[in-house]
């Protein structure tokens, strides 16, 4: 029983593998938490192009009436004005704020 205690004590090969281990897991959760959070940020920013490409379309028509001996139809027009949000850079990350209690 001695003996078995003696060679547990002096075997760390699982030891150094273990702590390699936990040295890579580490680093790799890292890793992808900061690239999760660049590709949050990118996919907000691609949508934010995508919505003002949206908002800069040019909505504004017209059409001419006709007349004639017999009858006429009547034209219109519709003139499309800016929006609040229609420029780029809306969406603006910030520091969370500490809640007060």
């Amino acid at each position: 029983m001695k003996a078995l205690i003696i060679n547990l004590y002096n075997d760390q090969a699982g030891f150094i593998v273990s702590a390699e281990l936990v040295l890579i897991s580490t680093i790799s959760v890292l890793g992808v938490v900061v690239g999760l959070s660049e590709l949050a940020s990118a996919v907000n920013q691609e949508l934010e192009d995508v919505a003002s490409a949206f908002g800069s379309f040019n909505q504004t028509f017209s059409f001419y009436g006709y007349e004639g001996h017999t009858g006429q139809t009547v034209g219109s027009l519709f003139d499309d004005a800016f929006d609040h949000c229609d420029d780029d850079c809306d969406i603006t990350g910030h520091r969370p704020e500490r809640e007060s209690y």
